[in-house]
């Protein structure tokens, strides 16, 4: 896959494009995806998935956001590379993008500076400045400018029409097992270990403090999980805490991740972790006291072992 940091010196043979943010790459993208990379092969043409970067919503109303995103650009780049996608476009957006009418962003950009031949869009996908640009709208713009559109129907799952806003909602919630199902793979966060205040190390629970590398990504709800945790190309069984740790910290204002990681008696401060999430086990709790704590600990262990055991632990597919 051939990542274009915009548009000048864009090439490809009869480009099929697909436009949006495909924020997760979850199955129903998928579903566009592969029909996108079918459509292209049909033609002799070559696949192009138009994104933009930073998230449109960051521009419009950076004030007014407080949007969390499955997957950063790093993250969605390899997706879609798994994905066999032959030219990702990442557009800077901008206001000034923005307002563009959907008329003009199609002649102007897909037309005339990408060559395009046919444009594929999901089945509530709307275009330009104020999102006027309904499929009917483009079907009658096709007609004037000579391509081809395409509709992909939506992917249903759990009659669910699977939305990256749909994971989001999960995501808060903590049903990352819902999440799976909907993304086609464990969500993951990355992030660098960084020095704690080394208390699990007391009650024999050492935990590595992850901090995320992007200020956007989307952390699920607080709780403890079963995970997988890879560092130094090795991956390993973990259970990880999200939380304020209210039995020692009682005045935290700020959420932290914390992994413990089975079997692992190395120093990783400093180093880049990849998170993989399986299961919620429980809600996160206040105890009586350290050793409460721990007896808790020993009992998350063991569930957090019997779940991963039953699990596909595969997270990079």
């Amino acid at each position: 896959m051939i990542v274009h940091q915009g548009i000048d010196g864009f090439i490809a043979k009869n480009p099929v494009i697909t436009i949006g943010t495909f924020d997760g790459v979850h199955l129903g993208h998928r579903k566009v995806i592969d029909q996108l990379n079918s459509i292209a092969q049909a033609i002799n043409g070559e696949s192009v998935l138009f994104t933009f970067y930073p998230h449109p919503r960051l521009v419009i109303s950076p004030d007014n956001s407080n949007l969390r995103l499955i997957t950063t650009l790093d993250e969605k780049t390899r997706r879609l590379e798994k994905a066999g996608i032959d030219h990702m476009m990442v557009y800077p957006f901008t206001k000034e993008f923005a307002a563009l009418s959907y008329e003009e962003f199609i002649e102007e950009v897909l037309i005339k500076k990408m060559g395009m031949k046919i444009l594929v869009v999901g089945h509530d996908h709307r275009l330009g400045k104020n999102r006027e640009g309904s499929f009917e709208n483009i079907i009658e713009l096709s007609k004037k400018l000579n391509f081809e559109v395409r509709k992909i129907e939506a992917l249903l799952i759990d009659a669910v029409d699977i939305s990256s806003s749909i994971i989001r909602n999960a995501l808060q919630k903590g049903e990352v097992d819902k999440v799976k199902k909907y993304l086609g793979y464990a969500f993951t966060i990355n992030g660098k270990v960084a020095t704690g205040n080394q208390i699990g190390r007391k009650i024999s629970f050492p935990t590595a403090n992850i901090e995320t590398t992007d200020p956007h990504k989307i952390i699920p709800a607080e709780g403890v999980y079963a995970i997988t945790l890879a560092v130094n190309d090795k991956i390993y069984r973990a259970m990880l805490n999200i939380g304020i740790r209210p039995t020692i910290d009682t005045n935290a204002d700020h959420r932290t991740i914390e992994a413990h990681i089975f079997d692992f008696n190395e120093d990783i401060y400093g180093q880049e972790v990849t998170i993989c999430f399986h299961h919620r086990i429980r809600d996160e709790k206040k105890f009586d006291g350290l050793n409460d704590l721990k007896t808790q600990l020993k009992q998350d262990q063991i569930n957090v072992i019997k779940i991963l055991a039953q699990l596909d632990l595969s997270c990079m597919q």
